[in-house]
């Protein structure tokens, strides 16, 4: 597992990694508060060592991509995080967000027309992930924590990785 997972880190270290939208979202909630990781619903089933993880892994890559439904259910669910005076976490999410919008992460768009939306996949896997397939085909390599959604991938012969299986190898 560690020498497949090398060889992918190599093949796509240049052309980049596509990043799923649970594991984007670990990487704003851990990148404010790592306690909350365990603590919001959409994050849960994450632990704190694992936004450490994904920053170790995200630094193999020159490019970190999404798509903009992507972006949009990111979005959407750091609207989720409650803000206080005390805990001000969605607008730190929302700031950070907003920064690599700009600056870091590389927004890759195929119209929703494009998508293979008569195809049996979409009606299986939906916009996002269909609209992920499309553009990831021969350039990216994508991190997910969709098990049914990496290998439908990976049948497709679309580089994929489960996150969850990276985590317990402890990747740095």
């Amino acid at each position: 597992m560690i020498s497949e997972i090398q060889r992918l880190i190599e093949l796509y270290a240049r052309k980049g990694v596509l990043v799923d939208t649970n594991i984007l979202l670990l990487y704003y909630v851990g990148a404010v508060n790592r306690h909350r990781i365990e603590k919001f619903k959409r994050t849960e089933q994450f632990k704190a060592e694992d936004y450490t993880l994904l920053v170790s892994f995200l630094q193999s890559f020159e490019k970190v991509v999404a798509t903009p439904n992507i972006l949009t259910e990111v979005s959407s669910c750091i609207n989720q995080l409650l803000d206080s005076e005390r805990y001000p976490e969605r607008s730190r999410c929302y700031s950070l967000f907003a920064e690599d919008i700009q600056k870091t992460l590389y927004e890759s768009y195929v119209p929703s027309s494009d998508v293979a939306v008569q195809d049996w996949s979409f009606y299986a896997y939906g916009l996002t992930d269909c609209g992920i397939a499309s553009v990831a085909r021969n350039s990216y390599l994508v991190l997910t924590d969709d098990l049914k959604f990496a290998a439908y991938l990976q049948s497709q012969g679309i580089d994929a990785l489960n996150f969850n299986n990276i985590r317990p190898l402890g990747w740095t």
